[in-house]
């Protein structure tokens, strides 16, 4: 994991790592932590031992929010990880789980019921609609074979990832491949969900990689002249894959024929099917560890280009690789564009690539003001969301070491556990950092990873689930006293687009301001987003045009009756369905 240098230390009053401290006593409560509440809190999330020795043991897992049960409530799925013991036959394996949303606040734990325990080392997941049956399904990338989870309609999930040729089980008794960051997106256009999957490293079982063992020197094993677990330096970088739907469940790898396939040996940790040169066809990011990152262009024939450098997206505006993690994208400045946010390490600055509208970034981090007060932090999941509902997308990052060895080091100024970060966009191309307020959300300390937001209360406001290392994960629901107005969309594509309308555009147009949303399948880090569209009108009561973008090509303009809903859009016949209030309601009245 490479960075910029060592920064200085930043303590709060009480001298504490900033990364863990400087709370304050009053101010805007936005998140409470309702994890308990909400009964997730039973599970826990087991990760390697807890000194950290092996690579795979630091990164930790995702979470994906999808709504298994059409009805209309997100339910949360968090990947678990494993043991080496584990790995190889000597221990126990921990399990995922899967929670049902009770519509009251709760959750219940129904992963047996519904077959997902995944007995794997498991490390991300991500949602799409692979059959277009119109029910979700469950890819689960893992140390070693991964997993389709087929969603049967009846509440269970079957693993079809060796029938449909995606179990990515290359590896054998000695070798594990780690598979990381996935993502569906329909890139040849043929109405199909095709399917990326990001390697990282070749972990040979027999020979982990530790400091001075013959897979791995001593040279890539040190922070700030302490002995460390090793990586990625150092270590053998492992392929990406991308699978073609060939339309009937099965898939077709044709990443080398493409040349997507990682050909440097790169450390993929994230990827993101999106559309960054408003051409109406998904390109490929994918966000590289201590390497510099790829960024494939569609070409719109079922080829790519690769335009990583000449994108500027290959390296941050220093001309420096970075240890990137996650990666959002979303329209921050309401110019109709992508920019992408890369999370990176600590002793830097996560990277905001604003998007100049044809696929060319620039690295914006200083001038947006969200460099200087996350350097300290290990920045994992993040995410593009309006928090406030004010029609501006605002920034949420998720935080966590992956050395616990920082806490025995206080001087250094970090910590193990983090706060996450919540940026608000000012809507002048910069953000302001809201305070964490003793006893909410944004003072929660945990090693966090991979993190999913959504609506999961159905209430208009963007929630968020994190994923944490070797604990209980967190719920923060979203309470922000704003009395602002909103919309949500589900849309469900056309015969000629994938049937959960992934890669589909949405322009909102309110009082002369225009927002655009996107249908995305994965993102942040290991994780996948509720992929309703999500609007926030300020005192705006009134939208005054709705125009979707469909993968098919066709462009439709809705014309939405009322706000404060959650509308069901149907390709060609406009609108199906709404909830109001959390239940199902007359989307015209």
């Amino acid at each position: 994991m490479t960075n910029a240098g060592p920064q200085a230390a930043v303590f709060d009053s009480q001298h504490r790592p900033i990364t863990a401290g400087g709370f304050v006593k009053t101010g805007p409560l936005v998140f409470i932590d309702v994890t308990e509440k909400a009964g997730l809190s039973k599970w826990r999330n087991v990760t390697g031992k807890p000194d950290k020795r092996v690579i795979i043991e630091a990164k930790g897992s995702g979470v994906c929010l999808l709504d298994y049960d059409n009805d209309g409530w997100l339910d949360i799925y968090l990947v678990n990880g494993s043991t080496l013991d584990a790995l190889t036959g000597r221990g126990p394996s921990p399990h995922a789980a899967l929670f049902h949303n009770n519509h009251d606040g709760t959750f219940t734990d129904v992963t047996a019921s519904a077959g997902v325990v995944n007995d794997r080392w498991g490390t991300g997941c991500v949602v799409g609609d692979y059959d277009n049956d119109g029910w979700p399904d469950l890819y689960v990338t893992n140390v070693g074979a991964s997993r389709l989870y087929h969603n049967n309609h009846d509440g269970t999930f079957t693993d079809f990832a060796l029938q449909a040729g995606v179990a990515l089980d290359e590896g054998s008794a000695d070798l594990a491949i780690d598979h990381t960051g996935a993502t569906f997106g329909d890139y040849d256009g043929d109405g199909n969900l095709d399917l990326f999957v990001a390697g990282y490293i070749d972990l040979d079982l027999k020979n982990a990689p530790l400091s001075g063992s013959k897979t791995a020197g001593y040279d890539f094993c040190q922070y700030r002249g302490v002995k460390v677990m090793c990586g990625p330096r150092g270590l053998q970088g492992a392929h990406d894959h991308l699978f073609h739907s060939n339309g009937d469940g099965t898939f077709t790898d044709v990443s080398k024929k493409l040349g997507v396939d990682g050909p440097n040996g790169y450390y993929g940790l994230d990827a993101l099917f999106a559309d960054v040169n408003n051409d109406g066809k998904p390109d490929l990011l994918v966000a590289n560890d201590s390497t510099p990152n790829y960024l494939y262009i569609n070409k719109g024939n079922g080829t790519f280009k690769d335009d990583s450098y000449e994108s500027g997206f290959a390296l941050n505006g220093d001309g420096r690789e970075a240890a990137n993690m996650g990666l959002a994208v979303g329209d921050y400045e309401n110019n109709g564009h992508l920019s992408v946010l890369s999370t990176t390490f600590s002793d830097d600055y996560p990277i905001l690539f604003r998007n100049n509208g044809t696929g060319a970034f620039t690295d914006v981090s200083y001038q947006a003001g969200i460099a200087q007060s996350s350097i300290p932090f290990v920045k994992f999941g993040d995410g593009f969301l309006d928090y406030d509902n004010d029609g501006w997308k605002d920034l949420f990052i998720v935080n966590g070491h992956v050395y616990p060895q920082v806490d025995q080091h206080p001087e250094w100024g970090q910590s193990y556990a983090q706060r996450p970060l919540l940026y608000r966009n000012l809507g002048n191309g910069k953000f302001e950092l809201v305070p964490a307020v003793e006893g909410t959300g944004l003072a929660v300390v945990t090693v966090g990873r991979g993190a999913a937001f959504g609506d999961l209360f159905n209430d208009g406001k963007i929630d968020a689930v994190i994923n944490s290392m070797d604990g209980v994960p967190v719920l923060l629901r979203n309470v922000n006293p704003d009395h602002h107005h909103w919309v949500e969309m589900k849309l469900i594509g056309g015969p000629k687009s994938p049937r959960d309308a992934v890669g589909a555009s949405v322009y909102l147009t309110a009082n002369r301001m225009r927002q655009r949303g996107d249908v995305l399948s994965g993102g942040s880090y290991l994780s996948s987003n509720d992929m309703r569209v999500h609007f926030g009108l300020g005192n705006l009561d009134k939208v005054d045009q709705l125009e979707i973008h469909w993968p098919s090509g066709t462009v439709e303009k809705v014309t939405l009756p009322a706000v404060d809903r959650i509308y069901t859009i149907t390709e060609g016949k406009g609108i199906t369905g709404a909830m109001c209030d959390g239940k199902p309601c007359d989307p015209f009245h």
